[in-house]
């Protein structure tokens, strides 16, 4: 597996009036392709900007950050913007969806910035709303789910483009425990697809169905570690497969 994330030494500063704001601080992470990470962090840890940064939704003050071999730390709006659209799949806590377009629609929306014509977007979107188990709702609208499926709607639009990776923030902060299980759930069948993925979350309970949790506290990564209690349910569930 290669390297799809490297930040060194990044750094974040927000000017607020007189003030300025040290966001991150000096954050260097290395992620592999293939890889479920989790970003936690009490409010004002950094996580969010972090979270940002590496979507291509905002860039460093300093430092550099390499996604896939380009250097994104430098780029220029419109080329964040290509970026964004071609390496990343972006799910969040609000879901994000048009209210007017139907399921189809909405998941098929990454693909006309793509540039695919309707007929091959419909199909590719389809395929993706059957990968998330929605395919009989593609045509209901946002209003017509339930906030389960609404997140599984967002999660097939992540998915649409192919992206190197998914970023998720907070994707199950506006669903109840049970649906929140089943959503955690899904992003366990697509990391072991071979997805990698990216979350950011406050709760302990879902942090832990990710393979590893980086701590930040104070715009500095805190702790880095190996999540030991899904690596050994994953060596278990291997021992039983070769039994």
């Amino acid at each position: 597996m290669g390297r799809i994330i490297e930040t060194s030494e990044i750094a974040k500063i927000y000017k607020m009036g007189n003030q300025t704001v040290e966001a991150l601080k000096s954050v260097s992470i290395n992620i592999d392709q293939g890889e479920y990470v989790a970003f936690m962090g009490p409010s004002g840890s950094g996580k969010s900007t972090l979270m940002n940064i590496i979507g291509c939704l905002d860039t460093p003050t300093s430092g550099s950050y390499i996604l896939n071999n380009n250097n994104v730390s430098e780029l220029s709006e419109n080329e964040l913007a290509v970026i964004r659209n071609k390496e990343i799949g972006f799910v969040f806590q609000t879901f994000n969806l048009l209210p007017r377009a139907s399921a189809l629609e909405n998941v098929a929306l990454p693909l006309i910035y793509a540039g695919y014509g309707k007929s091959e977007r419909d199909e590719i979107a389809m395929q993706a709303l059957e990968n998330v188990g929605l395919a009989q709702r593609s045509d209901h609208k946002p209003n017509e789910l339930s906030g389960g499926q609404r997140q599984r709607v967002a999660i097939a639009r992540a998915l649409v483009n192919n992206p190197s990776i998914i970023l998720a923030d907070e994707p199950t902060g506006n669903l109840d425990s049970k649906t929140s299980y089943d959503i955690m759930d899904l992003f366990q069948q697509l990391h072991d697809g071979g997805n990698t993925i990216i979350m950011v979350t406050h709760e302990d309970d879902i942090a832990h169905y990710a393979h590893r949790i980086i701590r930040l506290r104070d715009g500095l990564v805190e702790t880095d570690e190996i999540n030991k209690n899904v690596t050994r349910a994953a060596e278990q569930k291997a021992a039983v497969s070769d039994s």
